[in-house]
């Protein structure tokens, strides 16, 4: 499996170093993007749900979160039905540079897939859940396919 291993390291070493080399100028690295993606996927996230998905401390998001708010990528409101509770959304600069991010990974998604047979994508998912624990994957399908799973149509 060791071929697998470095496979899936140079892969993520190229895919994530697309977003990188955006960041840098920003003095951003890759706790920035994780925050800012998923923030932007998932307006009025609370803390604890980011800290959930990205299995971190509130220790190890707060300096992270800060930067983000402090230069306008990301705002904090009060919920709706506990106003304790901070509900993190992206600002209009937050989802312009969580696009350009988006794009820059699109890309290569969409040049590895057009060299693969047509049902790559299928297996790629089909991969990657299972990769994911088990007892994860439910959530996280939901947390992915969100959109889908409100509207009835599911995962798949």
């Amino acid at each position: 499996m060791f071929d697998l291993i470095e496979l899936l390291f140079f892969a993520y070493r190229d895919f994530i170093g697309d977003a990188d080399r955006l960041l840098e100028s920003m003095k951003f690295g890759r706790a920035h993007h994780r925050v800012l993606h998923f923030v932007n996927r998932q307006p009025g996230l609370t803390i604890a749900e980011l800290l959930d998905i990205l299995k971190i401390t509130k220790q190890s998001l707060n300096r992270v979160l800060k930067e983000l708010l402090e230069q306008n990528y990301v705002e904090s409101r009060p919920g709706v039905s506990d106003r304790r509770n901070r509900l993190l959304f992206t600002t209009a600069k937050g989802r312009k540079l969580a696009a350009e991010l988006a794009s820059v990974q699109t890309r290569r998604f969409a040049r590895a897939l057009a060299e693969l047979p047509e049902d790559a994508r299928q297996s790629a998912i089909d991969f990657f859940l299972a990769m994911i624990e088990p007892s994860e994957r439910e959530r996280v399908a939901n947390l992915v396919w969100r959109e889908e799973a409100s509207r009835g149509r599911g995962a798949s």
